[in-house]
């Protein structure tokens, strides 16, 4: 993954924005150094955005697409107001055992399910209403993925997008997974039943709202 922001603009950032957890500091170590595809990591700046966007939206149910080793479920779960749940969608067994094993380390783990298997599965077994959904999973499936949150989202709810600037090939798509994040962008910018707006940070944040 290539950020789009200059490197030392994003350790400002960072170093500006509340710091993560122990647990959270901990579990990027471990991914960092344990796991080869650790650029998938969210990372303490997004997950910071993540926690508070949680806690503004006053979200109780919230769900995520793409669990990998649980830095992003474990930021969403710490924001979740008590009696909160999150849902988390994961492919990998092994990735769920690992963010298993960190979350049961923390009260907040405590709200989060791991859902294992294919994601558009689980959400198609999946009631509304949501307050708040997470996109971060295979990219070919993201129109999938949005249109699925959007039937489980209440009205005003929020879906959080990751890697939509895709180290910056949206602006000249020519792979299978570039095509995908641009229809991907497309969409949400054109779609009447949402508010969106884009934010670069890291690898590039679409908020998007449910009108």
């Amino acid at each position: 993954m290539t950020f789009i922001l200059p490197e030392a603009i994003e350790r400002y950032c960072v170093a500006h924005s509340a710091p993560a957890s122990a647990l959270a500091a901990k579990l990027e170590a471990f991914t960092v150094q344990n796991c080869a595809a650790s650029q998938m990591l969210t990372g303490a700046w997004e997950g910071a955005l993540l926690g508070l966007l949680v806690q503004i939206s006053g979200a109780r149910r919230a769900l995520e697409i793409g669990t990998f080793t649980g830095y992003s479920a474990l930021a969403i779960a710490e924001g979740l107001s008590p009696g909160g749940t999150l849902i988390s969608c994961e492919i990998d067994p092994k990735n769920a055992e690992i963010a298993r094993g960190y979350l049961d380390r923390t009260p907040a783990g405590r709200k989060v399910t791991i859902r294992v298997g294919a994601a558009l599965e689980t959400l198609k077994s999946l009631e509304p209403p949501f307050d708040f959904v997470f996109i971060d999973a295979d990219k070919e499936n993201y129109l999938h993925y949005y249109e699925e949150s959007l039937r489980l989202l209440r009205p005003g709810g929020l879906i959080v997008a990751d890697n939509v600037l895709w180290s910056g090939r949206v602006l000249d798509p020519k792979e299978v997974t570039d095509r995908a994040i641009a229809a991907f962008n497309d969409k949400a910018a054109g779609d009447a039943r949402v508010e969106c707006v884009m934010l670069p940070i890291r690898d590039g944040v679409s908020l998007i709202r449910k009108r």
